[in-house]
């Protein structure tokens, strides 16, 4: 049984930032978070205080925090600076191209189509900017926040480092619905490859959960049966290609599989734009739950959480932010992987603060990404997927190594 937390003690008071993995123990948490006091004769003591650090006694001078605890909320400067990179980010990758395009140009698209009194850009060039490139920048951004939030918040439920938004089974899913529709001709003229992918994301996620119904919402068998159910669509999504299509079917499948932005029309915008707030709202409504369910489900219990109703409903919230990510622009891997933990090693474990720059960072970090898809080998397109896990490889060893991991 795990040791009760002292009295007014929240999920959040458990997860200061000595707490660097979300895997330990309550005990050892909770220890960490105590005055220390004299010498113990044990080693276990002076081991535990070699790991976690010195601490100093009482308040700083200026009342406040204990020293290392940091702001159970996203800081209001800080959260600005970062909308600002945003906002700028996505201006400056609307220019980028083998088209070239000025500040001016965008300015007087964006003007036009506000209803403002100035003078019309010639049609092809606002037809580029508003038809093309901003609805597929827009539509990366929208993405890279879903793919990252999902990321923070699988992590935390699970209590896996290694979790991102594929291990539910859903992005194989909505390949197997793609390849049933572009191949097989199931629903083509109804669907398409959006509406059908979104169908099979949705009936792997409905598979996932018919699986667990006996077993429960363990952390471990949702890690199983979500991996099991990956590895069993994407052999029939393999065995589709291999048996019905062919060589230039396989190829723009396989290009779709990998992601690209280049779908990206208004009417995706739309809806991406509304799933992806709502996901971030139930996730950041959740945080307190997401704080202890990182310590595990019997410190969540202790702490008044209703832990099978929480995680489905973070698992349906998840479910639903990657269905509609995969299904619009295909799999993009690693954005939910390391972003969460890049966003954690600088402000923190404390999900309510984790979850809104966690957004910000993985919107920026799929504008830039989609930027350098479309410029790096120019004519040519690279999918976005591909540049994901060049960068992702060795940001994430970097994550790792600074955090003493590696």
């Amino acid at each position: 049984m795990p040791a009760e937390p002292p009295a007014g003690m929240s999920a959040a008071d458990l997860l200061l930032p000595t707490a660097r993995e979300n895997g330990r123990t309550a005990e050892s948490a909770t220890s960490g978070q105590l005055t220390p006091g004299p010498p113990a004769p044990s080693g276990r003591t002076g081991r535990l205080r070699k790991a976690t650090g010195p601490r100093r006694e009482g308040p700083r001078p200026g009342g406040g925090r204990p020293e290392g605890a940091r702001p159970g909320g996203p800081r209001p400067l800080l959260l600005l600076l970062s909308m600002a990179t945003l906002v700028g980010s996505i201006a400056a990758a609307v220019r980028i191209g083998t088209a070239d395009t000025g500040w001016t140009d965008l300015a007087r698209a964006l003007a036009t189509h506000l209803g403002l009194d100035v003078e019309p850009l010639p049609p092809l060039m606002d037809s580029l900017i508003w038809d093309l490139r901003l609805p597929r920048v827009l539509m990366a951004a929208l993405v890279g926040a879903s793919l990252a939030v999902c990321g923070t918040v699988l992590q935390a439920v699970t209590r896996n480092a290694l979790a991102d938004p594929y291990l539910l089974g859903v992005s194989s899913g909505a390949s197997t619905g793609a390849v049933a529709v572009v191949v097989l001709g199931i629903g083509g003229s109804t669907l398409g490859v959006t509406g059908g992918a979104l169908v099979g994301a949705l009936l792997s996620f409905a598979l996932l959960l018919l699986l667990l119904r006996r077993t429960g919402l363990d952390s471990v068998r949702i890690v199983l049966t979500g991996v099991v159910v990956g590895q069993l669509l994407t052999a029939l999504t393999s065995l589709i290609l291999m048996a019905s299509a062919d060589a230039d079917t396989t190829r723009a499948v396989t290009h779709w599989l990998l992601g690209s932005m280049a779908p990206a029309r208004w009417n995706t915008v739309v809806v991406c734009a509304i799933v992806t707030p709502l996901g971030l709202t139930v996730a950041w409504l959740c945080a307190s739950a997401l704080d202890g369910l990182a310590f595990g489900t019997d410190t969540a219990a202790s702490l008044g959480i209703g832990v099978r109703r929480t995680r489905m409903l973070l698992l349906v919230a998840t479910a639903a932010l990657t269905a509609v990510a995969v299904a619009t622009v295909g799999a993009i891997g690693f954005v939910g992987l390391i972003v969460p933990h890049g966003v954690r090693f600088l402000v923190g474990p404390l999900h309510r603060a984790l979850l809104p720059y966690a957004a910000l960072a993985g919107a920026v970090f799929l504008v830039w990404t989609d930027a350098l898809a479309r410029i790096a080998f120019a004519p040519r397109e690279v999918p976005v997927g591909v540049i994901t896990a060049l960068l992702g490889v060795p940001l994430f060893l970097l994550v790792l190594r600074r955090r003493g991991e590696l």
